[in-house]
């Protein structure tokens, strides 16, 4: 994801808080569904994934653990923490707004 850096750090978090609030998963896994879910209209290059990951475990909002993946590969698996759930519900909340502003701005004749 490229573009303006605060913006679209927001973005990442939350696509990222999102997506593993549908369950466990490693980095590669996450950017994976992150691209299948949007349709392949987001994707998140490695560079930009790893530090947010980094970052949100960090800030507790993420907690990780070592395992080895069904084909033998060990992987850091990322899952949300009560503190990774409580900010996803802020940042939808937030993003919902404002993307409901922007559509009724986009509609106005």
């Amino acid at each position: 994801m490229t573009g303006d850096s605060e913006s679209l750090q927001g973005a990442l978090e939350m696509v990222v808080l999102k997506t593993l609030a549908r369950g466990p998963n490693h980095g590669f896994g996450v950017a994976l569904q992150i691209q299948d879910t949007s349709e392949g209209l987001l994707r998140v290059d490695e560079g930009s994934l790893y530090p947010a990951l980094h970052r949100l475990e960090k800030r507790g909002l993420l907690s990780a653990d070592w395992k080895t993946t069904p084909n033998g590969r060990r992987a850091k698996i990322y899952k949300l923490t009560p503190a990774g759930r409580k900010r996803l519900e802020d940042v939808e909340r937030t993003w919902l707004t404002l993307a409901r502003g922007v559509h009724l701005i986009l509609e106005a004749k």
